[in-house]
């Protein structure tokens, strides 16, 4: 085990955290555990608080895991401007490099997944892809340019009555009600990602499916649709159903895919339901 860093596209520097032994994977996920207040509010909201911890600790019998925390990295340190699929790609592609990884394996869950399709097709570096939570043929690019629009929205509109004292605490946490939510990010952490869903408005999925070569799995559980108020964009996005309606589609393409029954976005993102399709996958894989 061991601690490295790398340098991004804005010059700031990201921690990485390398254990195990053999074929190199790339999981931007925290290595380290969340603080008691954090981990509680997560599993309120249905997440899992142990699974960077839990994936690292499962994946490094098999594999030498490369974790970096981006998502955590980008809300401290926001490219607000900067955070186009390019630069994504380039970072990922230095958080490999300051690891020592020329070929590697990616995991990625939801806009992260999606960070890893844009990185397949701008590297020949990858032996595998792995998709979670992200369809690679018929994404939601314009249903999340609308979200991520709102919540923009809201966390200027947020700023605006901090300042002025009559911003208000928000209620009990009602899991999938994203009504109840309060926006705890800044206008910089949320402009990042308008940033990077403009970037991709008018990506054509569909055209780079010959381009990818290597192993890929994408999956899903059955129930992640999200419908958004218009507090939210007043759009609905789907993420199970694109693979249910393309699965011929996406097979022929070469990819693998499956589908969780019962499970949501949050749910199928869980160290116990991740962990044992990454380690089958990735040693037939290889």
């Amino acid at each position: 085990m061991n601690e490295t860093e790398a340098v991004l596209h804005d010059g700031s520097t990201i921690r990485i955290h390398v254990e195990g032994e053999g074929n190199n994977l790339l999981l931007p996920v925290r290595s380290t555990p969340h603080d008691p207040a954090t981990a509680e509010t997560m599993r309120q909201w249905g997440a899992d608080p142990e699974l960077g911890p839990r994936l690292i600790a499962g994946l490094s019998t098999s594999f030498r895991v490369i974790a970096a925390d981006y998502e955590g990295h980008r809300l401290q340190r926001p490219a607000a401007d900067t955070l186009t699929p390019q630069n994504l790609a380039a970072d990922l592609l230095s958080i490999a490099d300051a690891a020592g990884a020329d070929r590697f394996a990616y995991y990625g869950y939801s806009w992260l997944a999606l960070a890893g399709l844009q990185l397949a097709i701008r590297t020949d570096r990858l032996w595998a892809l792995v998709m979670g939570g992200f369809p690679p043929l018929d994404g939601p690019y314009a249903a999340m340019l609308a979200v991520t629009r709102a919540a923009h929205r809201a966390s200027t509109s947020q700023e605006a009555t901090a300042a002025d004292g009559t911003g208000e605490d928000a209620g009990e946490v009602t899991p999938g009600d994203w009504d109840s939510a309060a926006i705890h990010t800044d206008e910089a952490q949320t402009r990042q990602f308008v940033t990077l869903y403009e970037a991709l408005d008018g990506f054509d999925d569909a055209a780079i499916q010959a381009d990818l070569r290597m192993p890929r799995l994408c999956f899903a559980g059955s129930d992640d649709s999200i419908e958004y108020s218009p507090k939210w964009g007043g759009v609905t996005v789907r993420i199970a159903e694109p693979l249910v309606r393309d699965r011929d589609k996406l097979e022929s393409a070469g990819w693998a895919v499956d589908v969780l029954p019962g499970l949501d976005h949050l749910g199928a993102m869980h160290g116990d339901v991740v962990l044992p399709l990454l380690r089958d996958y990735l040693s037939r894989a290889w």
